[in-house]
């Protein structure tokens, strides 16, 4: 008797994220699994093809070629996050979740393709503490903008970092001066 074992656990949780704009347009995507969709024009045949069964419905999960697919909309932008069929779609929604939550906040809750195309870089950093070669990594969103702010280097801390060694030199400078003074 042969038995068919169910497929082994992997890490390798996510197959891909892609996000869209309103008209299907690819604007940022990440693969992780190279025998998936090879080819940039395999990708984009199952966006579309992904795009057209899921941007007028109302659900959060679709079944297309073999994957299951997790999504969610916000203004001009659809985002999709897909593992295998046999993959946990709560753990697939929980990537969504974190990479919305994460982008909402980076894109100060301006979620629309302008937005989004003007930090792109952060969105990419966004979907790399997430996710790692399909592995997922982190699906807290705090600590995925506690992460990404130190690469990017938030604003605040660059201050920070820039103005302590002036002032620090100030007072040393101020120091002297006063000591020279006293001589």
């Amino acid at each position: 008797l042969h038995s068919t074992a169910p497929p082994e656990p992997s890490l390798y949780t996510v197959k891909a994220v892609f996000i869209l704009d309103n008209d299907g347009n690819r604007l940022l995507s990440k693969y992780y699994d190279p025998e998936l969709y090879p080819s940039i024009k395999e990708q984009r045949n199952f966006e579309s093809n992904i795009f057209n069964k899921t941007h007028k419905a109302d659900n959060e999960i679709a079944f297309l070629e073999g994957l299951t697919i997790v999504y969610k909309s916000s203004i001009d932008l659809f985002f999709y996050v897909a593992g295998s069929a046999q993959e946990n779609e709560l753990m697939l929604m929980s990537v969504l979740s974190c990479l919305f939550d994460s982008l909402t906040h980076i894109l100060r809750k301006n979620v629309e393709r302008k937005c989004l195309l003007e930090n792109m870089e952060g969105a990419f950093l966004v979907v790399d503490e997430i996710i790692d070669g399909g592995v997922i990594l982190e699906s807290d969103h705090q600590q995925v903008l506690q992460k990404v702010n130190y690469r990017v280097g938030h604003p605040s801390i660059l201050l920070v970092l820039t103005t302590a060694p002036v002032l620090q030199v100030l007072q040393s400078a101020k120091d002297q001066i006063k000591w020279s003074i006293l001589k």
